[in-house]
This record gives C-alpha cells, sequence and structure tokens, in this order.
C-alpha cells in the first residue's frame, strides 16, 4: 500500500468513527456546532479572504472567467455563507424524524424513522463556499463528510475547513466528523469514488462536465449528481409582458456562472413578434450575445444558433432563443435537449402553467419567477451541496433532509410469526 492510499485509508476510517459518535449526539449539541461554525466563519472572513485573494490571483492566469465567478470569496461572500449557516442551525433536525408509524393487526408497532447516511464524499471544484456549506450541512444531517476541493481553492478550502473543525473541537463533537483531502494527487478522487473500502457512503460532485462524467462513470458507491444545468424559460402566448421581459434577463444574466441561469430562451410564435424584440434589447444592453433559429433572427438580428446550441450550458452571457408553436412544442424542445435542472414557464393562463409543472420532467420546474431560484439557500434550506437531477432518493438541491435515508423501528411484545 501507498503513503497516499495509507493517508486516505486512514481519513476515512476517522470519518467513519466520527459519523458513528455524531448519529449518538443530541439535536442540540449538533445545532451549537453549526452556530459556532457560523460565529467562527464571521470573525475569520478577513483572513479567509485575503487567502482567496492569492488564490483567485493564481487561477486568473489558467482558469475561465465562469471559474474564477466561482472561485472567488470574498468578506460579502463569507458573510452570506455564515448567514447560511446559521440558518441551517435554525432548521429542524432532521435525525431520528418519524416519518410514517402504524400498528399491525398483530400488535407490532411499526416506525420509519430519519437517519444519517453515514460518510459523505465530496469532489468539487472552485466553489470554496461549498466546503462550509456541506460541512454544515453534514453536522446538521449527522453525518460525516471528506472534501476533496480543487487545486485551485485548496488553500481557501484549508482555511474554511480548518475554521469548522474548531467549533467542532469547541462543542466537544469529533473533529473528524469533517476532513479535507491534504493533497491535489487525482489519485486521491480515484481512491474517493472507489469508496475507500467502504467508509464512503455516498459521493457529491460539484463542478465542471468533466469531473461529474468523471464521478459517474468510475464510482463504485451511489451518486448524487448532475451533469450540467441546460436551464429553460418558456415565454408562453399568455405572457406578462413586463414580467417576461424582467424575468428573461434576471434567469440569464444576475449571474451566469450558476447552473440554475438559463441558457435557452422559448418563446411562443403567437407572442414573438411583440416580445421578442423588448427582451432582446433589455438582454443585449446587459451584455448578453443572442444566438437565435431563423424565426427568431427575423424579428430581430442576432446570430445564427447551430444545433449543437440547444444542448450547451454556456455558463457565459450567451443565450439560445427559439420560437415555438405553442406549449407542446416547448415541452417538447426542452425534453429532447435540457438536462432536467430546471425550467419556468412566464404565463398569466393557470391552465397553461399546470400543465408545464405537470409535463415537464425536471428536478425544479418554475412558474412566473426566474430559473435562478433553483438554489438550496432560496427554497429554505439554508444552504445546498448541489443540485441533483437524478431520480433516485435525493431530486433538487441537496439539503440536510436529502442527507439522510430512513429505518424501520418495529417494537413487538413477544410476537412470534407463525
Amino acid at each position: 500500500m501507498s503513503a497516499l492510499e495509507a493517508e486516505m485509508m486512514e481519513i476515512g476510517r476517522r470519518a467513519r468513527a466520527a459519523a458513528h459518535a455524531l448519529r449518538l449526539s443530541s439535536p442540540e449539541a449538533r445545532t451549537a456546532t453549526i452556530e459556532a461554525m457560523a460565529h467562527r466563519l464571521r470573525t475569520q472572513a478577513g483572513a479567509i479572504a485575503t487567502i482567496n485573494a492569492g488564490d483567485v490571483e493564481a487561477a486568473t492566469r489558467k482558469l475561465p472567467n465562469a471559474q474564477i465567478d466561482r472561485l472567488r470569496f470574498d468578506t460579502q461572500g463569507i458573510e452570506a455563507v455564515a448567514d447560511g449557516v446559521a440558518a441551517i442551525a435554525r432548521q429542524p433536525d432532521p435525525v431520528d424524524a418519524v416519518l410514517a408509524e402504524w400498528t399491525r393487526p398483530n400488535g407490532l408497532r411499526i416506525e420509519r424513522i430519519r437517519t444519517p447516511i453515514g460518510v459523505i464524499g465530496m469532489i468539487f471544484e472552485s466553489r470554496p463556499n461549498v466546503a462550509a456549506d456541506a460541512g454544515a450541512l453534514a453536522i446538521r444531517s449527522g453525518n460525516a463528510v471528506i472534501l476533496r476541493g480543487g487545486s485551485e481553492s485548496a488553500a481557501t478550502n484549508a482555511a474554511i475547513i480548518e475554521t469548522l473543525r474548531t467549533a467542532l473541537r469547541e462543542r466537544g463533537l469529533p473533529e473528524d466528523a469533517i476532513q479535507g483531502v491534504p493533497t491535489s494527487d487525482r489519485a486521491a478522487v480515484g481512491m474517493m469514488l472507489a469508496g475507500l473500502d467502504g467508509a464512503i457512503d455516498v459521493i457529491v460532485p460539484r463542478g465542471g462536465k468533466s469531473l461529474v462524467a468523471r464521478v459517474q462513470n468510475e464510482a463504485r458507491v451511489p451518486v448524487f449528481a448532475h451533469l450540467e444545468g441546460i436551464c429553460h424559460t418558456y415565454v408562453h402566448a399568455d405572457a406578462d409582458p413586463a414580467k417576461a421581459k424582467a424575468i428573461a434577463v434576471n434567469a440569464k444574466m444576475r449571474r451566469v456562472s450558476v447552473c440554475g441561469a438559463t441558457e435557452t430562451l422559448l418563446i411562443d410564435k403567437a407572442v414573438a413578434d411583440a416580445l421578442l424584440p423588448p427582451i432582446s434589447i433589455a438582454l443585449h444592453e446587459a451584455g448578453c450575445q443572442l444566438r437565435g433559429d431563423g424565426a427568431a433572427q427575423a424579428i430581430i438580428p442576432m446570430d445564427a444558433a447551430t444545433e449543437e446550441d440547444w444542448s450547451t450550458e454556456y455558463l457565459a452571457p450567451i443565450l439560445s432563443v427559439r420560437v415555438v408553436d405553442g406549449i407542446a412544442e416547448a415541452i417538447a424542445h426542452i425534453a429532447r435537449y435540457g438536462s432536467q435542472h430546471t425550467e419556468a414557464i412566464i404565463t398569466e393562463n393557470a391552465a397553461a402553467a399546470e400543465r408545464f409543472l405537470r409535463e415537464v420532467d425536471s428536478a425544479i420546474v418554475v412558474h412566473n419567477a426566474s430559473t435562478q431560484f433553483a438554489d438550496g439557500g432560496e427554497f429554505g434550506f439554508g444552504g445546498e451541496i448541489g443540485i441533483a437531477t437524478g431520480r433516485l432518493h435525493a431530486r433538487g438541491p441537496v439539503g440536510a433532509e436529502q442527507l439522510t435515508t430512513f429505518k424501520y423501528v418495529v417494537r413487538g411484545d413477544g410476537q412470534t410469526r407463525p
């Protein structure tokens, strides 16, 4: 066994032991620890921001703007994350919550209760806020977490992880409930994907398409993941013009580097002549480049969209535009090209809205609001460790509740089975 293998196996062993201790800790102890994490993040905000500035400066020479935007973690961003961590502390503790209970005719009393998953392996790029969110959510849900961030954010991640571990020590919970992988060696990722000899129960990747694809292809443990966020906003024939313009601009341009940013605007041909020009002008003024199909180009000048554009996550100020013939064609386009992340319909027609919300098979569907609300904090989760687009266990923002599974507790009084 190599030195790296031995080190990773030891990390897994300590995480498993910490998860067991955390599972037996009280909800009050976990709450107090998460509150201490929020306090520590605030008191260390200046130091963490200074360290992050060094990571950002080094990364500007080799990473695209979208990744730099995700990497940047200034004092304002740290304060926002600390607020999210504090919100997680205020959430109901999910561990041991009774989901259902019933009594059988033979007198057996059965409960289905929430229980922690165990040890979570988190692999992420840029986004140093993920370390804080994942650490707090892990403690709230009674899990241990092993964090492996990208080399571009290594110093920032290490500072955040040590801040969280200090809070664990202060409150008497095992500090190994939150651990960072202390190497940028890619072999460590492979070991995590193999499960560290049974230590890791689930892998959560958060990063670019190549990272998530590798995790999904190589993991030997379950994965909560989405490959990309190809999100759509559909302007229906009965859309309110002011809402359509405001939402379309926000959904694309509020922050282009997030997975909930709209990448394709679908607009009904019944209102395209009237609504596409003001929407396009507002997007252009916000700095967005448009790529449209023939019908869109005939209404207002823009670059031509290719077949590839419909399935591209730009993570940049670029938006593809297609004119569709009714809601059925919009739903069909989303089904063919979407990534089952987040889709929105803009309409004052309640029946059309309900049809869209019912028929579109994505993790998040939205009526008359921006796709950029696809965020655990906006859902009231305090934070998230990702948005899952699969169909099993967790779907949508993955918060504390989604980081639990359940077990059955059966209580009897001497019953035997005939």
